[in-house]
């Protein structure tokens, strides 16, 4: 794979769901370093391309990981093959300590866990190691799901809306650990809040309708004010879009 190659490059990706098509034919390209960010309205179709990209849910098309065809891998064997996921709500075991979560998330045949990767990144797990990750903070809870994708030496880590009901003090800590991380592995980032793709991401992907509607550099959209009322509804006439703008929550 040449150095300009997408880690990831999802092609024609068509889910079906109870015989309703919420994916038309999404396109996309997660750059192999950086933060490439998933966009989109209400309904547009964002969770279900990662689902799609994470096989769960029945897929057709093509999702290429370093070249590799993975559409017909099952989730287990794609974990395997080098893809972390952080959920929308983390996902953390509240009655477990951080050490403990942590520990959870080692995969067997990884080889050595990277310990010294993860407290590098984010010494306050080290720190906090014997206490319960529920009495965390949410910024604190979100270090420990980041944290547990580094521990296997994946290749992707996909962070599915990560500030979602997070105080906006919180939210900058998560963009904090975010970009710390993203130092480390190529980062798929689902987010609403504006602020943290102008801070975070290089890249962007659009989805509108089960379909990619825009595909380019970050900053080009989020400078552009007639392309982000269009595609996403944000914005005033006449002026950019403020770093506080969110738009539509949702989607399947």
């Amino acid at each position: 794979m040449s150095a300009a190659a997408p880690l990831l490059a999802v092609r024609d990706l068509r889910v079906v769901i109870g015989g309703r098509h919420i994916l038309h034919g999404v396109d996309l390209d997660v750059a192999a370093a950086g933060v490439t960010a998933l966009l989109g309205r209400n309904g547009a179709g964002k969770t279900t391309t990662v689902r799609g990209i994470l096989g769960l849910v029945p897929r057709t098309g093509s999702v290429l990981l370093g070249g590799e065809q993975t559409v017909r891998l099952a989730t287990h064997a794609l974990v395997r093959r080098g893809i972390g996921y952080a959920p929308e709500d983390r996902g953390v075991f509240a009655g477990l300590t951080v050490a403990e979560n942590l520990r959870l998330a080692e995969r067997r045949g990884a080889g050595e866990p990277a310990y010294d990767l993860v407290h590098e990144l984010f010494p306050e797990l080290r720190q906090r190691a014997r206490q319960a990750a529920g009495t965390l903070s949410g910024g604190q809870q979100q270090m420990v799901a980041i944290g547990r994708t580094l521990l296997n030496g994946n290749r992707l880590i996909i962070a599915d809306e990560p500030t979602k009901g997070l105080a906006p003090r919180v939210v900058t800590e998560v963009a904090g650990v975010l970009e710390r991380a993203a130092q480390a592995v190529p980062v798929l980032l689902v987010e609403q809040n504006l602020s943290m793709v102008r801070r975070l991401a290089e890249h962007c992907v659009v989805l509108a309708d089960g379909r990619t509607s825009h595909r380019g550099p970050a900053a080009a959209l989020l400078a552009d004010p007639e392309a982000m009322r269009r595609l996403l509804g944000v914005g005033r006439a006449g002026g950019a879009p403020t770093g506080t703008d969110r738009f539509e929550k949702g989607g399947v």
